[in-house]
């Protein structure tokens, strides 16, 4: 068999997978102007159904109609006409065998299109670093300053995962996933510089965890016994240089207090991919397996088959999940396994938008 450990079958809590590649949560910036599924949407997810891929996740969803949505015609599960119209996803992608689970976000002060509100919440008022991303349709421009989020709110918003979990499940996804990396909101928390709040939600590591803490506890509880995960970075969509300050010791507070809401898997994202974190021999995948004792999701740089199946190898995770890959060629694993050449991911893929249009345009025959 071409690379073994990658097409292996694993169990992820009550889920028996085939192979353990997963396509990665990847922006598409699709839906219609309400955040519902479109016909392209329903195809696109199927195609990796029929692609082999062992699961599938979504795209970061988004959880209420206030200010969670942070993208231009992303879609939501905020409402009972949102929740309705991912069950043709479902329905398609479960036909071929493979499972799905959303991934559930809030943009907080990262946010670049809302249909619903204007202006945006984040643990304090202070602009995100870089400027907005043109291929999710930004302006090039700087973002704008958040409002702080009050007490109250922060509730509300923990209450509308809670709620966003649950119509997931009812229109038959597998599980979920809290989008609790990359610059949003869960993130924006657990971050020095973009928390500069003066009560329970700041102070040292734990404390800013502690929003993170709370909604994966909601979550669980609105949804027991369905797959629950939670996907973590350092660093950001609109800062990839950032480290968490506390290095070592945070990733041991971070992936052991995680462990202790009753999530299934951690997904870890890296930027550098698996290269080791803070003088140890380990990635940032590898120390949350160590710390947590959780099955987890690599993910940065793996869409080389022979590094992703390494990666397992050498215990640095559980699944791999693949972004570039999977953008590039929905037949992605099964081609690997099949010892073909997948199509090679370029950035005219998701150039000038990262649409489905546009990818449709890019593989169009030339002349």
């Amino acid at each position: 068999m071409n690379y073994p450990h990658l097409f292996s079958p694993y169990t992820l809590g009550s889920l028996g997978l085939k192979n353990r590649t997963v396509v990665s949560s990847l922006t598409r910036a699709s839906a219609s102007d309400e955040g519902l599924v479109t016909p392209a949407m329903v195809q696109y997810y199927e195609s990796f159904a029929q692609g082999g891929w062992g699961l599938i996740a979504t795209e970061a969803t988004y959880v209420d109609l206030q200010y969670s949505q942070g993208y231009l015609n992303q879609p939501g599960i905020a409402s009972q006409a949102q929740a309705e119209s991912w069950r043709e996803v479902v329905r398609a992608v479960h036909a071929h065998g493979t499972p799905i689970y959303m991934q559930l976000f809030h943009g907080g002060a990262v946010n670049q299109g809302n249909h619903w509100v204007q202006g945006s919440i984040a643990p304090s008022a202070i602009a995100p670093k870089g400027t907005q991303i043109s291929r999710y349709r930004g302006n090039g421009g700087p973002f704008q300053t958040p409002r702080e989020i009050t007490p109250k709110e922060i509730h509300a918003v923990i209450d509308s995962f809670a709620l966003a979990a649950q119509r997931a499940i009812e229109a038959g996804f597998d599980g979920v996933e809290i989008h609790g990396a990359n610059g949003y909101l869960p993130d924006q928390f657990l971050t020095t510089y973009t928390n500069q709040r003066h009560d329970l939600y700041n102070g040292d590591v734990r404390h800013r965890l502690r929003f993170h803490l709370q909604l994966l506890q909601a979550v669980r509880a609105a949804i027991p016994g369905q797959l629950l995960g939670v996907r973590l970075s350092q660093t950001k969509v609109n800062d990839l240089e950032y480290v968490w300050p506390g290095q070592m010791e945070d990733a041991r507070v971070i992936f052991s207090e995680i462990a202790q809401t009753g999530v299934d898997f951690i997904h870890v994202a890296a930027h550098q991919g698996l290269a080791p974190v803070f003088g140890s021999t380990q990635s940032l995948s590898g120390l949350a397996k160590t710390f947590s004792g959780l099955p987890v999701i690599a993910n940065g740089k793996l869409q080389d088959p022979a590094l992703a199946n390494q990666a397992l190898v050498d215990g640095e995770g559980d699944l791999v999940s693949i972004g570039k890959g999977a953008l590039a060629d929905a037949h992605w694993a099964a081609k690997v396994q099949a010892g073909l050449a997948p199509i090679e991911f370029h950035l005219d893929m998701i150039s000038p938008y990262a649409t489905l249009e546009n990818r449709a345009q890019w593989m169009k025959p030339q002349g």
